[in-house]
């Protein structure tokens, strides 16, 4: 399951602060979620900040980079990606949060 480094575990406690936090990165949504009701949205974001169902199947790196969950009948997946700090490329190390910024991606399940 989840890998113990040193560099999992700081990728693990930068994804779920910025995921808590919201801070330190962007959020993208797809078109299918920004078509959704604005309270559902709302309600989606909250959810996913107080998200802590990991688990072997959804975070087999243990990086708490992606989950799923279901708001108002719709399924929703959630994923955290690593840039380099012009959103260019990916990051050469996502443990460094001097030279990343993260991207979570916030879509319908059926959208991927």
């Amino acid at each position: 399951m989840a890998s113990n480094s040193p560099d999992t575990d700081t990728i693990r406690k930068l994804n779920d602060a910025f995921r808590r936090s919201l801070a330190g990165g962007c959020v993208v949504k797809t078109d299918g979620i920004a078509a959704l009701p604005e309270m559902d949205q709302v309600e989606i974001i909250l959810r996913i900040r107080m998200f802590e169902d990991f688990n072997k199947a959804n975070d087999p790196y243990g990086e708490h980079d992606f989950g799923s969950l279901e708001v108002s009948g719709n399924k929703v997946f959630f994923k955290i990606d690593y840039y380099d700090k012009d959103l260019k490329f990916g990051s050469e190390n996502p443990a460094d949060s001097e030279m990343t910024t993260r991207v979570m991606t916030v879509m319908l399940a059926h959208e991927y």
